[in-house]
């Protein structure tokens, strides 16, 4: 396994880097546009959409490389026709005309009907390319995965949180299947609290909670959400170092089982 080379997004057929970036911890356009340098293609313009990823995406579109992006928009809206417009007012700011992905965001149960068809309308058009769904509720992805509405799942995976692995990748068929994007690799920052490990141990570096997460052959995308350059360049060593050996691992799940036996979060499981 070579997390240098690129993975194919499940049924997509989009080729992306192993890493993908959140836009919303702040960091500025030139940590994301070394990021693409460097083969980091999935950009998440999400949950807070801040002006240093717009940036960096209207820099990298203006030097002709759009189509080596994917560019991922999300909605937490609820109401279809809000959608819509927040839909196209990011496309506006980002000064493109379609995104690749519209992510419907922190659905615990299927969307509403009404949000399935306004996505489809709106994919119809030409405003985005895939329809991809977030959410906590991991039972839900293994019973949406052969809806065909759905091209991708965005889900939470860690040293910490290892329930997917029987409730999510266990019971999805490798073959023709949504493409998967793990989210929040360092347990919100767990991981890297000194105060929060095991008696004697230190905290594993955040590159290794990302090769953590892109050991596993399931996962296409894990996501980093830095702040700076300096953790773009940290998240980034994970793709030279590769894969965790059989020792790495099994201290990353030892220090995983310990934080969620001791340190209870609001999406313990």
């Amino acid at each position: 396994m070579n997390f240098r080379e690129p993975k194919t997004l499940g049924r997509t057929g989009l080729k992306a880097g192993r890493l993908g970036v959140a836009s919303s911890y702040g960091a500025p356009a030139e940590a994301y546009e070394e990021a693409f340098e460097r083969g980091i293609n999935y950009f998440y313009w999400g949950a807070i959409r801040r002006g240093g990823m717009a940036r960096a995406i209207r820099n990298i579109v203006s030097r002709g490389k759009r189509d080596a992006l994917i560019i991922v928009l999300q909605s937490y809206s609820r109401s279809a026709g809000l959608m819509e417009r927040f839909f196209q007012k990011g496309l506006k700011n980002l000064g493109i005309d379609q995104a690749d992905v519209l992510l419907l965001g922190w659905h615990n149960k299927p969307p509403s009907a009404r949000i399935i068809e306004k996505a489809l309308v709106m994919r119809e058009r030409g405003m985005f390319r895939f329809l991809a769904l977030s959410g906590h509720n991991r039972k839900l992805f293994p019973i949406l995965a052969g809806d065909a509405s759905f091209d991708l799942f965005h889900l939470r995976y860690n040293a910490v949180h290892r329930g997917a692995e029987e409730e999510v990748f266990a019971k999805i068929s490798p073959e023709n299947r949504p493409g998967l994007i793990s989210f929040t690799a360092t347990r919100w920052g767990d991981l890297l609290n000194p105060r929060k490990m095991p008696p004697g141990e230190k905290p594993p570096r955040a590159a290794d909670c990302y090769r953590f997460v892109m050991s596993h052959p399931m996962v296409d995308v894990c996501m980093a959400g830095p702040k700076n350059v300096g953790e773009m360049r940290e998240a980034l060593t994970a793709l030279q170092l590769g894969p965790l050996s059989e020792e790495e691992m099994a201290r990353m799940q030892r220090i995983g089982a310990y934080i969620h036996s001791h340190h209870k979060h609001l999406f313990a499981r």
